[in-house]
């Protein structure tokens, strides 16, 4: 994703921020907020889950693609709502996440300091 996208959907996610928590009176300390989008998330995840079948004792359904894609962007707009309340910008995620690829690739290279990722 161009970084220029990702900064177009934190500036849409913090103009929804604002006008949800101005017109439905909410007002929450930081921790709280993280822990309602933490949950939030949860809840969509659980809402992916039930999309693809995981239930095995249940005879599966065809998977509706357009539920899904939606179930995995409202993840996304939670995601986003929690990086902003705890003041990551979308120029620090790309760029940790950026760090972290790297950090993994050299883990399953056996390149890290850490044990147990080595690929075999």
């Amino acid at each position: 994703m161009p970084q220029d996208m990702l900064v177009e959907i934190f500036h849409k996610q913090a103009e929804f921020d604002s006008a949800l928590a101005e017109k439905r009176g909410l007002s929450f300390d930081r921790d709280t907020w993280i822990q309602k989008e933490v949950l939030a998330i949860i809840a969509e995840l659980s809402e992916i889950l039930d999309e693809v079948n995981y239930k095995w004792w249940k005879d599966p359904r065809p998977v509706d693609e357009e539920k899904l894609k939606e179930e995995i962007v409202d993840v996304l707009h939670f995601f986003v709502s929690m990086c902003i309340k705890a003041g990551i910008g979308p120029e620090e995620l790309y760029q940790a996440y950026l760090d972290k690829n790297a950090e993994n690739f050299r883990r399953q290279r056996g390149e890290s300091g850490r044990p147990g990722y080595a690929w075999k």
